[in-house]
């Protein structure tokens, strides 16, 4: 069983004998444990939205992502015809 988060805080203090790289490291794993409870309820919140939604909002990043690309590929080919037309 997985000790609590408020026990995995206090870990490095209940022990004094642990070296600095081991502090460090078990400091590490507390920021990995408080990121991985940050993403499983942002999971949580996404899974219980209608399917639907989460689809008509990937459409519009779709959308979105496309346009940046074509302007992007139209100020390169921009850039291309300047120099050679000066070079």
């Amino acid at each position: 069983m997985e000790p609590p988060t408020s026990d995995l805080l206090d870990l490095h203090i209940t022990q004094p004998e642990l070296s600095p790289l081991e502090q460090e490291v078990i400091e590490e794993y507390e920021r990995l444990a408080e990121n991985m409870k940050k993403l499983a309820e942002i999971l949580d919140d996404l899974s219980s939205r209608p399917t639907t939604e989460i689809m008509d909002g990937l459409r519009e990043l779709e959308r979105k992502t496309s346009l940046v690309f074509t302007l992007l590929k139209a100020s390169v080919y921009s850039i291309v015809l300047q120099q050679e037309y000066s070079g």
